[in-house]
């Protein structure tokens, strides 16, 4: 699942920076559901007087749920559905007296089985069945619930009555974490698989869609009203259910035999094809990374209104906010890559293998942000997906206090296990794992882990148990410091060359505390040595406090770099002569070098450090060197970086332009607002528009306030400008801009 913070990143998918960050680190800003129910935890006071979560577990399973069937007639004025649901199913270990099934706010009118029933009752999270007999073993038997529900979570309403558009009529659900509860009665957790099927019936004119493949669709005669039947006739587990319905316009595509489509409301047609390129190639790159076929019937992907996450990906239908949509005027600011990369390798990661239990979310979730990562590096380069990782290193090392471990039991509610340790802290980890495996064996080994529990439910420790058989190694230390306990490693280097006797000394100290949440790390790293005839890699261990390792060299090296190829979760600090650091900003083979150099020169102020900041803005190859080198001069913050920026305004990238402007707009000189104005009136581009508008803002000059009024009365794609131009009239504080 992808989460959504509109404005900035998207959980993650309304990004205006691009889809890149729709998953990488806003599932921080997840705002938990708090779900009643059985798979609620008991919750205690700690010793503060604060709620204390109990350790969570999967719920037993009394019975194996076989097929589901949901019959559901939505009445989109009231905003209530007209529910049949009919389980099939079989007492596993005992003959089954009492079935206890999760629903919470549904008003139940019948309940009928094949075997006779006693009683049956509600309670405030749960319907209850009580058989005349206990239900025998081996005999599968169908229970027929009907009820009438108004969802408050789960199953959502978008009408014109609250605030929608005319004729674009529709409704979605959202079942992960412990929602479908709200619609129909179920088993609420993710250790039961089952087929399911799904009748909806709806005015004509809508379509539905739903899991599986589309079985029927039949008008009913005299009530206006069209049946959609769809059938998922392989099991998966509750929270991947999915209904859509409305009014939806539909672009299709095929990959091999498998039938690709993306349905978007009509108003929202135009910009369906550039937000959902590259669907079919995603699908080839994964089943050749993979190894593994894509498994499902079809693929669609559906924008819905102010959909509650980025994404959700549900088995064969991810449902997706149309926040993720955008024109071609965007250029490259914003894209749908990583968010539509992220879902569908969901399809194997979450679909196909479902983790157990919340506590493993991670087998979900991770692996979901890792393969969006690497198709990056697929679509873009090798640089592209180091950068990525790069960025959430910094965010992921920015909070030395989080100590939680990825697999953790002590949740109040699944909801909170939906943050950045299970997502990209959780892509790192299979990161090292691929680059201590290589990319060969690690290959192997996940799919193997694939085949072996395919439609089934996992734990941690099965894929653990693959990479050993396969390996040959014990990966227990690995998974007890990186996925049973929290933090990483701090890692403090020091370096000296040693003229008489040509060696490079350098010493590395592991200063994270260490304590039952944190432990003593140990793992292994590269450190490199350069110079201009010599290059030379050293792998090392590190696994002690404090180590000290000496490399020979026939002269001192012109670059030391520590995991040069960005193989582990640290953060690392080591200080370097500035020649050195201006030595690795020249180093064009080594990307995530040049980015470090320029973070440490955004500590200078001096004039060779700006030039050489200056420089790397305007001809380093790769456009993120390029941003940093511009957010670096805004931070040094001198006439001189100034006019670098200045400078630099022409930028092909669009994503470096923006950055420019919103840096100059970090500057309170005549200038840079100058400049600001002058972008307003030759840029193109809404969205540079926009960063120029609210930098003008920042200035008290008389022309402003005629500046945002024009632009408040502007049209532009989502409004951005007009947007922008009532956040200046915030920053002007004049009350003539007020009404």
């Amino acid at each position: 699942m992808a989460f959504d913070h509109v404005g900035a990143d998207s959980r993650m998918a309304r990004c205006p920076a691009g889809s890149r960050r729709f998953v990488a680190l806003a599932a921080i800003l997840w705002v938990a559901w708090i779900a009643t129910g059985p798979a609620r935890p008991v919750v205690t006071a700690a010793a503060d007087g604060q709620p204390k979560a109990a350790r969570q577990y999967a719920p037993d399973r009394e019975f194996d749920l076989l097929h589901l069937l949901l019959e559901v007639t939505p009445d989109f004025e009231r905003r209530t559905i007209d529910g049949t649901a009919t389980l099939r199913l079989q007492p596993i270990a005992r003959p089954l007296r009492e079935l206890r099934l999760d629903a919470i706010d549904l008003d139940i009118r019948s309940v009928t089985a094949t075997a006779p029933i006693q009683a049956w009752r509600t309670t405030t999270n749960q319907v209850v069945v009580t058989f005349a007999a206990p239900l025998p073993l081996g005999n599968d038997h169908t229970v027929t619930i009907t009820y009438d529900a108004e969802p408050r979570e789960g199953l959502y309403f978008r009408t014109p009555a609250m605030g929608y558009r005319e004729g674009e009529t529709h409704l979605f659900t959202q079942g992960e974490a412990i929602m479908a509860r709200h619609w129909y009665p179920c088993f609420d957790s993710p250790n039961e698989r089952f087929t399911s099927e799904i009748v909806c019936r709806v005015p004509e004119g809508m379509a539905v869609f739903a899991n599986g493949r589309l079985v029927s669709r039949e008008s009913e005669a005299g009530s206006g009203r069209v049946a959609f039947r769809w059938l998922q006739d392989k099991p998966h587990v509750n929270y991947l259910i999915s209904l859509v319905a409305g009014p939806f316009r539909s672009l299709e595509d095929r990959y091999r035999d498998i039938p690709l489509a993306f349905h978007v409301l009509p108003s929202e047609i135009d910009q369906a094809a550039d937000s959902f390129r590259g669907t079919r190639e995603m699908m080839a790159f994964f089943e050749e990374e993979i190894g593994v076929p894509y498994p499902w019937a079809k693929y669609d992907q559906i924008c819905v209104n102010d959909f509650v996450a980025g994404g959700m990906e549900n088995t064969s239908i991810t449902t997706l906010t149309d926040g993720t949509l955008f024109t071609a005027a965007t250029e490259n600011l914003q894209d749908s890559e990583g968010l539509v990369a992220h879902e569908l390798a969901h399809q194997w990661f979450g679909d196909l293998v479902t983790c157990k239990d919340w506590s493993h979310l991670w087998l979900n979730e991770g692996f979901a942000t890792y393969y969006e990562t690497l198709w990056r590096g697929h679509r873009h380069g090798r640089d592209a997906l180091l950068y990525e990782l790069l960025e959430r290193l910094r965010s992921l090392t920015s909070d030395p206090g989080d100590t939680r471990a990825i697999v953790r039991r002590t949740f109040r509610s699944p909801d909170e296990m939906f943050d950045h340790l299970t997502y990209p802290k959780a892509g790192w980890v299979l990161h090292m794992l691929r680059c201590q495996l290589g990319d060969d064996l690690y290959r192997r080994c996940i799919r193997t882990y694939l085949e072996r529990h395919e439609l089934g439910t996992v734990v941690t420790e099965d894929l653990r148990a693959v990479l050993e058989e396969l390996s040959g190694r014990s990966w227990d230390q690995f998974f007890d410091q990186w996925l049973y306990h929290g933090g990483y490693p701090e890692l403090e280097v020091g370096y000296d060359w040693d003229e008489t006797q040509k060696l490079a000394r350098i010493s590395i100290s592991q200063r994270q505390p260490v304590n039952n949440q944190v432990l003593l790390f140990r793992l292994p790293l590269t450190l490199r040595l350069k110079n201009q005839t010599t290059l030379v890699d050293r792998p090392v261990v590190i696994s002690r406090v404090t180590e000290e390792f000496q490399v020979p060299l026939p002269a001192a090296p012109e670059i030391v770099r520590i995991d040069p190829d960005l193989t582990v979760l640290a953060r690392v600090r080591i200080d370097l002569p500035l020649s050195m650091v201006r030595a690795q900003l020249a180093d064009q083979a080594d990307v995530i070098g040049r980015l470090l150099a320029v973070e440490v020169l955004a500590g200078r102020s001096d004039r060779e450090s700006v030039d050489a900041l200056r420089q790397a803005l305007n001809e380093d190859p790769f456009y993120g060197v390029r941003l940093e080198a511009s957010r670096a001069l805004r931070s040094i913050h001198t006439t001189e970086a100034l006019e670098a920026l200045l400078a630099s305004r022409t930028q092909a990238d669009a994503r470096v332009r923006r950055q420019v402007i919103e840096d100059l707009g970090g500057f309170y000189r005549e200038t840079a607002f100058q400049a600001l104005r002058a972008t307003l009136e030759e840029e193109k581009n809404p969205g540079i528009q926009a960063v120029a508008l609210e930098g003008v803002a920042g200035f008290a000059k008389p022309e402003v306030g005629d500046l945002l009024l024009r632009f408040l009365g502007s049209t532009s794609y989502r409004n951005v400008l007009a947007e922008a131009a009532l956040r200046g009239c915030r920053l002007q504080d004049d009350p003539a801009l007020v009404g």
